[in-house]
């Protein structure tokens, strides 16, 4: 082989392996644990160290200078890997908030939005059930790649027993955090920051669920708010860059509007909703078979889901049947 053409194809071989390792899913490896703070090994060979690791939990001192000074939010301000949220939150009386903060999604130097998958909302934040369901569902496949909505630091990244099973949560610069749930696998840990559009894990069923898809939450100081009221997810885009904080905004009665307001189409919206069936797919299952079962047709069933009648059914996934 003449020597030329030799070294032709090992440029080329080292250019295909340099785009295939900046390609792949970036994520942590390993970390190492040091008096000064925690390094963290990533897969793409490079590493990082988190020498602050009293961080305070204040992403934003202009939004806490806020909330300092209007006493009638009387939020908690905290930063702990250890809990997803605290027992204020369930306990605040959401009543006593007399004053609204007007927040920017994005702004000029955080200005990105990602969504965290773009697939089909399955059930959406109100009563399910006879309890409440803070966040909305998406529907995905075990192991599909799941991305940070906005800019941040990591503040839980671990296994939860409460029913999240697999969970992370981002606090935002914006002041919400976002919630990741029932993901098959982790690949962020507490204190890291990442950026909007950073692969955070991957999907899955684990936790409290029954068949394989996300669970995405918004709180601001763990006060839980309707997704929708921020992201129109069918869209995959965010409902307004402003986001007008209020005591209604937190009732669980609040629903989805532009406006951030509820009214009597969202109200009907959601009790449409929350008479919703799904049937979990088991092996050996067809859409008509599906639909003789429920009392349905198959077009019905793909409108439904925004499938086609082509869909390959996947078992342990879950479809919508009404």
């Amino acid at each position: 082989m003449p020597i030329r053409l030799f070294y032709s194809l090992v440029l080329t071989w080292i250019f295909i392996i340099s785009a295939s390792k900046s390609i792949a899913q970036v994520f942590v490896l390993d970390t190492l644990d040091s008096p000064g703070g925690r390094v963290l090994l990533y897969s793409n060979y490079k590493w990082d160290y988190l020498h602050n690791r009293m961080f305070d939990g204040i992403m934003s001192q202009h939004l806490q200078s806020l909330l300092d000074a209007d006493t009638t939010f009387n939020l908690i301000n905290y930063w702990d890997t250890e809990i997803c949220y605290s027992a204020e939150a369930r306990a605040f009386n959401y009543d006593q908030i007399n004053d609204t903060i007007w927040l920017c999604a994005v702004d000029s130097v955080h200005k990105q939005f990602v969504m965290p998958v773009r697939n089909v909302v399955t059930s959406r934040y109100g009563w399910r059930k006879g309890r409440m369901h803070y966040g909305i569902d998406l529907n995905l496949n075990t192991g599909d790649t799941v991305y940070a909505s906005f800019s941040g630091r990591i503040r839980y990244a671990k296994f939860n027993d409460g029913g999240y099973g697999n969970l992370v949560v981002i606090r935002h610069y914006n002041g919400l955090e976002t919630y990741y749930a029932h993901l098959s696998k982790i690949d962020v840990v507490p204190n890291q920051l990442v950026e909007a559009g950073q692969a955070i894990g991957l999907g899955g069923n684990t936790g409290r669920s029954f068949g394989a898809h996300l669970h995405y939450e918004v709180r601001f100081y763990d006060l839980p708010i309707n997704p929708e009221l921020v992201i129109d997810f069918e869209k995959g885009e965010l409902v307004d860059e402003n986001i007008f904080i209020h005591k209604g905004l937190f009732k669980p009665v609040a629903q989805s509007s532009p406006a951030n307001t509820a009214n009597a189409s969202t109200a009907s919206s959601t009790r449409a909703e929350s008479a919703a069936k799904y049937h979990k797919i088991r092996r050996g299952d067809t859409l008509s078979a599906i639909a003789k079962k429920h009392r349905t047709t198959v077009s019905k069933l793909c409108k439904l889901n925004g499938i086609r009648e082509t869909t390959i059914l996947r078992e342990g996934r879950t479809i919508r049947v009404r």
